[in-house]
């Protein structure tokens, strides 16, 4: 299984991609709201698909929740606990 922190540098660089952020998500911290940095609903579904084909996981629909995308520090939990279902 892939490292916490080669999840979080993953899913950084699936935002970086697809995001659409105003500001560069290297001033972003892992705790900071990517909604409150600019991140849109639409932009969401985009990094969602992202992030499925980065990490080969699917997001299940208990998961597709705006809190679980909030955040690069959710949204590593998330990838962690898909890829332990593997």
């Amino acid at each position: 299984m892939a490292e916490r922190s080669e999840i979080e540098a993953g899913v950084r660089e699936v935002l970086g991609a697809r995001g659409k952020l105003p500001v560069g998500i290297d001033t972003v911290g892992a705790q900071d709201s990517l909604y409150d940095a600019g991140m849109t609903s639409h932009a969401t579904v985009k990094v969602m698909l992202g992030l499925e084909n980065r990490f080969d996981v699917e997001f299940p629909d208990e998961l597709l929740q705006r809190s679980v995308f909030d955040q690069v520090a959710t949204i590593a939990d998330a990838i962690e606990k898909l890829l332990a279902e593997q």
